[in-house]
């Protein structure tokens, strides 16, 4: 999982959505404070003019404020909103009833007519929003006016609006999560069809990658499309070259046989017998690639023939073979079953397990074909001896003769396993009651 380019993808999609939300939300909830302050002020401002505009020196010249500010809360105790006048000269107070009897402590004096915004202490010692102002009248008496406000209906109006934004956000997250998984799942379609094209053409089922691919994916395409030409050609080269060879050898060999039957009427059959030795094994290299050269470069999965027909038709030959003349031969396949395989393949292949039948089987052989929804099953059973549990693996080795009749190479089974083997099959042999039985099992392709 850790290595799926769609994994890596939609985690750094995510990582990235959750940090940018967490930064989102950290600015807005600072903006949102910060404008919530700017109309606080606002607001204090507001009751600041007209408690100002309530402040007067009487005529002894003692500070008094006319009447109380229309916002009720400066008068019940410790509500939060306080204001407080002070004469300079005598540092006498005026307060709201909402002080009792605490007085805010305020900064050094500010210029005439200035309006400051601070954070003081109020009488419980919890912060506030607070603007002051400083004004001198024209008999040059000055006192000082504070409005403020618990900082704490601030921090209250913040922490309803976070509640309220940390759902929407976590639902943007998701959101966006899932647009991003759609966005990746649609780029890397491309990708898919890419590597369902691939397995086509390691199935068979095609000889090159047929895939429309966007403009970023087709030059990857036609690369691999160009590499499996040239694949296609060595190894078309190199079994041509396996063919001649193989062919080349067949016209000498014969002329050892012929030198092998003279030396035999000279009576020099002890020279005869090492020459005819070796020229079998020979031999049964020359078969064997003979028959594995057959195999066409790049094998298709649209090859398909029927197997009963070709069954008869392997059977008509061996039938007449010293062997089979006197076996009696059963074909259960329906003929609408058909194998994934070339037909000359399929005629190899039931050719050397119908051969290898005939020289063991007592009375009959059976040839059997039947389909899954994934393979064709085509079975050849005889009722011979079988082969010794411990002989089954050997029997498919290059040369390998487990019986003493002679006539054969040995090279049967290991070439029906190779023909198998090129259409992506496998082979198995079992012995049953009484002989052996060969199955072999091709996937079948769309």
């Amino acid at each position: 999982m850790r290595n799926s380019i769609r994994f890596r993808l939609w985690s750094a999609a995510a990582i990235s959505i959750v940090i940018a939300l967490a930064i989102a939300g950290v600015g807005l909830r600072y903006l949102f404070e910060l404008n919530v302050e700017r109309r606080v002020v606002s607001e204090l401002t507001v009751d600041l003019n007209e408690l100002i505009g309530a402040t007067s020196f009487a005529a002894d010249g003692r500070l008094s404020v006319a009447s109380t500010l229309s916002d009720q809360r400066f008068a019940n105790p410790l509500s939060g909103h306080y204001w407080q006048v002070e004469d300079l000269a005598t540092h006498s107070l005026v307060r709201s009833r909402s002080l009792w009897d605490a007085a805010l402590a305020l900064p050094e004096q500010a210029a005439n007519g200035e309006l400051r915004k601070e954070e003081l202490k109020g009488p419980g010692g919890e912060l506030t929003v607070a603007v002051l102002r400083t004004i001198t009248d024209a008999d040059g008496r000055a006192f000082r006016a504070v409005v403020a406000e618990d900082h704490r209906n601030v921090e209250v109006s913040v922490g309803e609006y976070v509640r309220d934004l940390a759902p929407a956000l976590i639902v943007l997250a998701f959101a966006l999560m899932g647009a991003f998984f759609i966005q990746i799942t649609v780029g890397l379609a491309p990708l898919e069809g890419l590597r369902v094209a691939v397995r086509d053409v390691i199935a068979q089922r095609t000889a090159r990658l047929d895939v429309a691919a966007p403009s970023e994916v087709q030059p990857l395409a036609d690369e691999i499309n160009r590499l499996l030409e040239a694949q296609g050609k060595a190894l078309s080269r190199a079994r041509s070259r396996a063919t001649d060879l193989a062919h080349g050898l067949k016209t000498p060999l014969q002329v050892l046989s012929a030198d092998i039957r003279a030396l035999r009427k000279k009576g020099e059959t002890e020279l005869a017998d090492e020459i005819e030795k070796s020229t079998g094994a020979i031999r049964r290299h020359v078969e064997r690639e003979l028959a594995r050269s057959r195999l066409a470069p790049g094998v298709s999965g649209k090859a398909a023939c029927r197997v009963r027909e070709v069954a008869a038709g392997v059977i008509a030959v061996v039938k007449r073979t010293p062997w089979g003349k006197q076996l009696s031969f059963v074909i259960d396949a329906a003929e609408e079953i058909v194998a994934p395989v070339d037909e000359g393949d399929l005629s190899e292949i039931l050719g050397n397990l119908l051969e290898n039948a005939a020289r063991f089987a007592k009375s009959a052989i059976r040839v059997s074909a039947s389909r899954s929804s994934d393979e064709v099953v085509i079975a050849v059973a005889d009722d011979g001896p079988g082969i010794p549990e411990a002989g089954l693996h050997a029997a498919l080795s290059r040369g390998v003769q487990l019986d003493s009749k002679g006539g054969g190479s040995g090279l049967g089974l290991a070439i029906v396993s190779d023909i198998v083997e090129a259409y992506g099959g496998r082979l198995k042999m079992t012995n049953a009651n009484s002989g052996l039985t060969v199955s072999i099992y091709l996937p079948r392709h769309g």
